[in-house]
């Protein structure tokens, strides 16, 4: 199949560029969804065009293609209301300062679609964040005016920035996922239509986020499959015990106590063979980009497992109809 297999890089933020590629290419991967908190520096890849030719020279020395850049941490500093963990995602110097962490976040998304741009990249995948993510539940009592007033809040912010994306040429997914103001089936219909569904705003597709609240990310798919414009090859594995529930208690990823884990590709509940079925009919050609998370298993190991399990399953459609050998003339 022509769809590339990559890795994202966030969970190896902590390698070079180099110590990436060279790994990333000896487990079997063609290309890479590179970090903006990892091998990419957005602004200089906007800026400076020898930093991108040198940028690109490492990558394509290890064999690999550049498919997709994430801006995940600046885009939640977009639109979140700041608590201390949002310093995290900011350069120190801001840290306590939300409106100098937004404005940071802000100029950092016009960087990455011009780095998309120079890098010849169509498709930056991230997040937004949200100002109303704390009233899911709706207690204390959250009127509609809350709610229509924070999907207006977010399309003021982002507009600006999805115009910059626009003069670059360049597509953002959003990945689907708590925290962000589309999380769910309805919360994405919602923010399309905020957007009155403009062309610049996709999804980022990641069926290990939907699974856990409910939702059935085949469902998901099928519905919003002229959105995609990146995939994410993520599994979770629900394991209700009676005591664990779908919140998390509160509880660190891998603990067995909690009521779903992330795991690696084929380990758990997500049918990725209905996905690639899916994706084949809508004719989908991107990136199936592996997100390795599993606090059970050693990276390196697991992420060339699931290299070889997205290759496997990355099946093409078929061009003749199964019974066509057996008509008689």
């Amino acid at each position: 199949m022509k769809r590339p297999v990559t890795l994202m890089t966030a969970q190896w933020a902590d390698l070079t560029l180099e110590e990436i590629c060279s790994l990333a290419g000896k487990m079997g991967y063609e290309g890479l969804e590179i970090a903006s908190w990892g091998q990419i520096n957005l602004k200089k890849a906007a800026e400076d065009m020898d930093y991108v030719s040198e940028t690109k020279a490492m990558i394509e020395k290890y064999g690999l293609t550049c498919t997709a850049i994430a801006a995940h941490l600046p885009g939640q500093c977009v639109g979140d209301v700041w608590d201390p963990r949002l310093d995290g995602f900011a350069p120190a110097e801001f840290a306590g300062q939300p409106e100098k962490i937004r404005e940071w976040g802000i100029q950092e998304m016009m960087y990455a679609a011009r780095a998309a741009k120079n890098m010849g990249v169509e498709v930056v995948t991230g997040f937004m964040g949200s100002p109303i993510w704390k009233m899911w539940y709706s207690f204390p009592q959250t009127t509609e005016e809350m709610v229509e007033s924070g999907y207006e809040e977010i399309r003021a912010l982002w507009t600006p920035i999805f115009d910059e994306f626009d003069r670059c040429g360049v597509k953002f997914a959003l990945e689907v996922h708590p925290t962000e103001i589309a999380y769910d089936y309805y919360t994405t219909k919602k923010l399309l239509e905020t957007f009155g569904y403009r062309e610049t705003l996709g999804i980022n597709f990641d069926p290990s986020h939907l699974i856990w609240q409910g939702v059935n990310p085949t469902m998901f798919l099928y519905d919003f499959m002229d959105r995609v414009y990146h995939v994410h090859i993520k599994d979770v594995a629900v394991q209700l015990d009676g005591r664990s529930g779908i919140l998390g208690s509160h509880i660190t990823f891998g603990d067995p106590r909690r009521g779903w884990n992330f795991v690696s590709p084929g380990h758990g509940d997500v049918d990725f063979d209905k996905i690639i079925r899916i994706l084949n009919t809508a004719g989908y050609e991107g990136p199936l980009s592996v997100e390795w998370e599993d606090s059970g298993m050693e990276r390196v190991f697991g992420a060339t497992e699931a290299c070889e399990f997205t290759k496997k399953l990355n099946f093409s459609p078929s061009d003749i109809a199964f019974d066509d050998a057996i008509r008689t003339e």
